[in-house]
């Protein structure tokens, strides 16, 4: 009868401490969230300066995100912010489930769209201010705030850019942990860089828009800036900006290899009458990159540059 008492008691103390440790548990995790949100919280007020030069203020952090351009959403996505972001344009096509979202227009923003919405924090974009500038008005003088990304030129300005969005909502762990990211496929892409040499260096032209207004792209660009990262040369690398170009004049710059980043026609590049003697039409050097990744200025910025890598030397960043 001791026995069977003296087992009862050790079940029954078995059960209790196990209760204390899950409520214990349980404090824990609540505590651990609770100190979450109070870090949040302490992170705002918040003030940054956006392409205008304008001090942007947010008291708390923003509930609902309003962004008016591609690279800004896919910065958005890649924060974790995708419940938040309550407004997109129709230009808006990754990741697929932004096509769910309220559109607000394409290029041209319909601000009473915008405002409808009632968010707490509209992401403008400095490539469209000459547009736009009206429309940023018309929705700051509704009391929403509007904060106009710088547009990016190098790879450390994209990185301020998620900074700053990242600092704007209260993501700034997961901006830095993105950039973290990107700096590392970056990093491991100008290793194998290294390894061309000089005689085997490539010369690139890139090709914006296809005949009979045929655009490249030059220096202080940042396809310019992606073709060094891998170890090529821009045939148009003397000009400035983006440049309109002859294809005879393309002729005599003879690229090794043509990269189109648009929806080209690769047979209708072979087949140019002028181009028929060029090094990259005679060899079928002649590629397409996504212009998305490489034209949005936002995380995939590193894959488009890895797409252009293996595009220009496959042999180097296929292993």
């Amino acid at each position: 009868m001791k026995k069977w008492l003296s087992y009862s008691i050790i079940a029954l103390l078995v059960i209790v401490l196990a209760a204390c440790g899950a409520g214990s548990q349980s404090n824990s995790d609540k505590k651990t969230k609770q100190d979450t949100a109070q870090t949040s919280q302490a992170a705002f007020p918040v003030k940054v300066k956006d392409a205008r030069d304008k001090e942007i203020t947010l008291k708390k952090q923003p509930k609902k995100i309003v962004s008016l351009m591609p690279s800004n959403t896919e910065i958005v996505y890649a924060l974790g912010l995708e419940k938040e972001l309550v407004g997109v344009t129709s230009n808006d096509d990754y990741p697929k489930s932004v096509k769910k979202k309220a559109q607000v227009g394409d290029m041209n923003v319909n601000a009473e769209k915008v405002i409808a919405l009632n968010p707490d924090l509209v992401l403008a974009h400095a490539s469209s201010m000459g547009v736009s500038d009206e429309v940023f008005k018309q929705i700051e003088s509704a009391g929403i705030p509007v904060f106009v990304v710088k547009d990016s030129t190098t790879f450390d300005t994209v990185y301020d850019s998620i900074t700053q969005i990242g600092k704007l909502t209260g993501k700034t762990k997961e901006a830095n942990q993105t950039i973290k990211d990107m700096k590392e496929k970056v990093a491991s892409i100008e290793k194998k860089a290294k390894t061309i040499s000089k005689e085997d260096r490539k010369k690139v032209w890139i090709e914006v828009s296809g005949a009979p207004e045929i655009y490249t792209t030059g220096k202080g660009t940042f396809m310019n800036e992606m073709l060094t990262m891998i170890g090529a040369d821009n045939v148009a690398g003397s000009e400035k900006g983006w440049v309109k170009f002859s294809e005879e004049q393309v002729v005599k710059l003879n690229p090794d290899v043509i990269i189109a980043t648009y929806d080209a026609d690769k047979n209708e590049i072979m087949k140019r009458p002028a181009w028929s003697s060029m090094t990259a039409v005679k060899e079928g050097n002649i590629e397409k990159v996504d212009q998305n990744k490489i034209n949005r200025l936002g995380p995939r910025i590193v894959d488009g540059l890895e797409d252009l890598a293996k595009a220009v030397y496959p042999e180097v960043y296929n292993k």
